[in-house]
C-alpha cells in the first residue's frame, strides 16, 4: 500500500506541475498573440508530446526504483497534466459553433500532425 501511495503522490505532483505549465503557456500565448485560434493548447500539447517521446525513449529500459519514480512523475504526471485532450476538444467544438470551420479544421490537423510529428522526429533521431 505504501508503494501505491508513493506512486499516486508522484503522479499527483507531476500532474499538478504539468497543469500549471499548461495554464501559463495558455496565458502567455493570449498575451502575445491575438487570435481566435487556440494557440496555447496547441503549443502545450505539442511540447507535452515531444517531452513524452523523449522521456519514454529515455526510460525504454528496465527501470530501477528511482527511474520508475521519475517515470511516474514525468511521463504519467507531468506530460499527462500538461497535455489536454478535453480542452483541445472543447476549443475545436467552440470554433465549429462560431462558424469558424477553417480554424477548427486547422486546429485538428495541426494538433494531431504536430503532436505525432514531434514523437516521430524524436524517435527518428535515436
Amino acid at each position: 500500500i505504501l508503494s501505491m501511495l508513493k506512486s499516486v503522490l508522484l503522479i499527483f505532483l507531476g500532474g499538478g506541475l504539468g497543469a500549471v505549465v499548461r495554464f501559463l503557456i495558455g496565458k502567455f500565448s493570449t498575451q502575445f498573440f491575438e487570435t481566435n485560434f487556440p494557440l496555447g493548447t496547441l503549443v502545450a500539447n505539442v511540447i507535452a508530446c515531444g517531452l513524452l517521446g523523449l522521456f519514454v525513449y529515455q526510460f525504454n529500459m528496465k527501470l530501477d526504483a528511482n527511474q520508475k519514480a521519475l517515470y511516474l512523475f514525468l511521463v504519467i504526471g507531468f506530460c499527462g497534466g500538461m497535455s489536454t485532450f478535453s480542452t483541445f476538444s472543447i476549443e475545436t467544438f467552440e470554433l465549429l459553433k462560431q462558424g469558424n470551420i477553417t480554424f477548427a479544421i486547422l486546429n485538428l490537423a495541426i494538433s494531431i500532425g504536430a503532436g505525432i510529428g514531434a514523437l516521430v522526429m524524436l524517435f527518428k533521431q535515436q
